[in-house]
């Protein structure tokens, strides 16, 4: 297999184009006034993209990510802060069930509640070779990291939760027509899938609603850490609209399932995929 073009987990100075996280772009209308949020994997990519959105409709903040993503962190915590919220950083593995707990700890301690936890964090590594050149390792880590830390998460937030929040988990065009280089992966966005229809249903007697983003080819940093240069110079072009999607095109579903517009939506998965069905 190729070497990556940059080192995982990538940080977003090293991509080339930079991705486009709303910076310049996102206007916020007041949506979700003081509400308290959570999203893993928030330094960068789509986490970023929806931290920011977040934070100018007027929530306070909370991101986790990878220690290595501390510069990424320090820079959405930023804009964050420019929008006039309380940002938090909270390094770690999520791998580790403990840290889930503390993620979810940090929140209640530094917001009182949790209205929105966004399950964004997410690791892959694509195989050339699919089922034969997955290792144990391999498999574990993505389990882990998308669905196990998943779950933990929910697990610890939910009695932290009031009537009306709302949980959002990522999911994938993956876990609908999955490539074999990326099984594992693909595997776990599935279960991301009937995860949340599930929990959504777990949920209605306590007024939270759970629903799941399918996004299609997104440019973020994972995409150059996790792909062979062959892979990346064509990243997106299998899409009917013929090229990637960028975070900032992702931010206002996240904003709009987060907030009281989506009260009568709960156990949908919706897709960002440049056209591709999800079904």
């Amino acid at each position: 297999m190729a070497e990556n073009p940059i080192k995982y987990p990538g940080l977003t100075d090293d991509v080339h184009p930079t991705p486009d996280h709303g910076e310049a772009t996102y206007r916020g209308t007041g949506r979700l006034t003081d509400k308290k949020a959570v999203i893993t994997g928030g330094d960068s990519g789509i986490g970023r993209a929806v931290a920011l959105a977040f934070a100018r409709e007027g929530a306070d903040v909370l991101i986790s990510y990878l220690p290595s993503e501390e510069k990424d962190a320090r820079d959405t915590a930023r804009l964050i802060e420019e929008a006039g919220r309380k940002a938090v950083t909270v390094p770690g593995d999520l791998t580790e069930e403990s840290h889930c707990a503390a993620v979810v700890a940090r929140a209640v301690e530094e917001f009182g509640r949790i209205d929105v936890l966004v399950s964004n964090a997410a690791y892959q590594m694509a195989q050339d070779g699919g089922l034969l050149d997955i290792t144990t390792e391999q498999f574990d880590r993505v389990m882990k990291t998308n669905v196990y830390a998943m779950f933990w998460l929910c697990r610890a937030a939910v009695p932290h939760m009031p009537e009306g929040s709302s949980i959002i988990t990522t999911s994938s065009i993956q876990g609908f027509q999955p490539s074999f280089q990326l099984l594992d992966y693909a595997t776990s966005k599935a279960a991301i899938v009937n995860f949340t229809k599930g929990l959504a249903q777990n949920l209605v007697d306590r007024k939270i609603r759970a629903n799941s983003v399918a996004p299609g080819p997104v440019w973020t940093p994972l995409i150059p850490a996790t792909m062979p240069p062959e892979k990346v110079e064509s990243f997106g072009e299998q899409s009917p609209m013929g090229r990637a999607g960028q975070p900032a095109e992702l931010a206002p579903l996240y904003v709009f399932l987060a907030s009281a517009e989506s009260s009568y939506i709960t156990g949908e998965v919706v897709g960002v995929t440049g056209g591709s069905p999800i079904t």
